[in-house]
């Protein structure tokens, strides 16, 4: 086979997505010592930016277009297309390069969320990514994902909060349907007496402060107040994660911390669960099972189709509680009610 000098990997969306594909870009590197670049959308720029085993970010704002003229002559000998939708056939039309795509099981994924026939194959997402470059000879190595935060952007957690040990708590998701209700965050907070560190975005701010000053005074709100890699920081500081199904869950699995997911609308049979280094398998997944209408969707909703929204307020909350008990350094009883 012709040498691989150059390959051009694409994934524009989102934040988990794109945190998903990092063993793809490692594996590439490692495994066929070819350069990689990466072509994504400016807003998830963050999430790659750092990534040593890269050597050229290509960014966008809406279209490939965009680029398509510096991506012709950088002279690619391959595509790994992780996207593999009609804009990246168009991109890979345009560039006239060799390419592999990912298989996104769409009626695999049809048939679970409209008849919940499982036909979804036992295989994380990454391995699926990975089996786009199965043709190169490169196989998984285990070591899970990469997430790289600058040294700038590491927070000094002494600085905001007294104690070296505490929870983050990502109460965000980027569809309400992955969300758990606000009250029934605060009934968790209120029942878990460890430090809590609420994460999430400008659109929690507002939500993050009615939750801590509900909860109590062992939960501080910090949402909107720091940018993407420093929440990671944050978690990767973290003793515990709890969190919906989002990006910073995958961020989390990134420092193979321990994981309390929590689960509404989607459920893990996606293959989209957190993925650890080999031999480090420290999630506990939440989820209301046997409910006929989940998942209804392989994404999110607005609001619950259905209106009654069972698969966030039926959640048990005492399997939260018993779920950070076993992670937690001491006994349960000594700290939680």
């Amino acid at each position: 086979m012709e040498k691989i000098k150059k390959i051009l990997v694409v994934r524009f969306s989102a934040i988990g997505d794109i945190v998903l594909t990092t063993p793809v870009i490692r594996c590439l590197k490692e495994q066929t010592d070819a350069q990689i670049d990466v072509l994504t959308k400016v807003n998830f720029k963050t999430v790659l930016e750092n990534n040593p085993y890269i050597t050229t970010l290509h960014t966008i704002e809406k279209s490939y277009k965009e680029k398509v003229n510096d991506l012709k002559s950088a002279n690619y000998d391959l595509i790994i297309d992780l996207q593999h939708n009609f804009h990246t056939w168009k991109l890979k039309n345009a560039l006239g390069v060799r390419s592999f795509a990912f298989h996104k099981l769409n009626i695999e994924k049809w048939l679970l969320v409209n008849t919940k026939i499982n036909k979804m194959p036992n295989l994380h997402i990454v391995d699926r990514y990975l089996a786009t470059a199965e043709s190169l000879g490169v196989k998984n190595d285990g070591k899970g994902l990469d997430y790289f935060i600058p040294k700038q952007h590491e927070v000094n957690i002494t600085d905001f909060i007294p104690s070296e040990k505490y929870i983050a708590f990502v109460i965000g998701a980027a569809h309400a349907t992955k969300r758990l209700p606000e009250a029934k965050i605060i009934s968790i907070c209120q029942k878990i007496k460890h430090p809590i560190v609420l994460l999430g975005g400008k659109e929690e701010s507002d939500i993050g402060a009615r939750i801590a000053k509900a909860a109590g005074n062992h939960v501080i709100n910090t949402c909107g107040q720091f940018n993407l890699n420093q929440s990671a920081s944050w978690v990767k500081q973290a003793e515990i994660v709890i969190t919906h199904d989002t990006g910073l869950m995958h961020i989390a699995a990134a420092f193979a911390k321990n994981i309390v997911s929590i689960w509404g609308n989607t459920v893990p049979s996606f293959g989209m669960y957190p993925c650890y280094p080999k031999g480090a398998q420290n999630n506990i997944s939440i989820e209301v099972n046997n409910l006929s209408c989940r998942p209804c969707s392989k994404i999110g909703h607005k609001e619950c189709p259905k209106g009654h929204f069972k698969c966030m307020n039926e959640i048990d909350e005492k399997l939260i509680i018993q779920s950070v008990a076993t992670f937690w350094s001491v006994a349960p009883s000594s700290s939680l009610e």
